[in-house]
This record gives C-alpha cells, structure tokens and sequence, in this order.
C-alpha cells in the first residue's frame, strides 16, 4: 500500500506540473504555435487544480494521517475543474477549441478519474 501511496504522490506532482502549464498556457504565455489569447476563468481554474494535487503529493508523499483522504479529495476536485473545463470547451466557438485543448482535457479526465478510483479502492481495503 505504501508503494501505491507514493505512486499516487508522484504522479500528482506531476499534474501538478500539467496543470501549472496549463495555467500559463490559457494565461497566453507559451511558444508560437501554442499561443492563445488569455481565458481568465481558465487560469483560475488550473492554478486552484494545481494547488490541491500539490496538498494531495504533500499527504502522500509525506505519510500524513490524512493522505488517503487527501488524494480523494484532491483527485475529486481536480477532476470537477477539468470537468468544469470540458464543458466550457463545448460551448467555445469552433476557433477557440482547438484538437490540443479536446486531447489535453480527456487525457488529464481520465488519468485523474483513475487516480481518484485507485485512492478510493485501497483507502477502503486498507481499514
């Protein structure tokens, strides 16, 4: 199980990182093509998802009481701003949605919905 645990930290520090990307990307900092005029709301977005999977990898990482919780909680609430994401993409006008920005809110979703059901199973097989 700690192993698992671990994983799960690491692997939200890495979202972390996306997400940290991310908000710099819908903040219109990034190279040529990547270059999007700024989404306010979207920067917000990414930078509070950024911030709970960076509490969920201290939890993890650092055996605190709470950690499993922590990556619930934290998986959960990154997921409902990707999400939040998706829908908002859904309803951009065609030029604003581009394939990259489809691919990156699926791909995150689902790691993050995997993540999320692994902390789930082993919190719960644990006790």
């Amino acid at each position: 199980m700690d192993a698992i645990r671990r994983a799960l930290g690491r692997l939200s520090l890495l979202y972390a990182l996306i997400f940290l990307a991310a908000a710099l990307l819908h903040a219109g900092a990034g190279p040529g093509p990547l270059r999007r005029p700024p989404i306010p709301p979207a920067v917000i977005v990414e930078t509070l998802c950024c911030a709970a999977m960076l509490i969920g990898a201290y939890g993890a990482l650092k055996p605190r009481p709470w950690a499993w919780d922590g990556l619930i909680y934290t998986h959960a609430a990154a997921l409902g701003g990707v999400l939040l994401g998706i829908l908002a993409t859904a309803f951009a006008p065609a030029a604003q949605a581009g394939t990259l920005l489809v691919l990156y809110h699926g791909t995150i979703a689902t790691l993050l919905a995997a993540g999320l059901g692994a902390a789930f199973y082993l919190s719960r097989v644990r006790r």
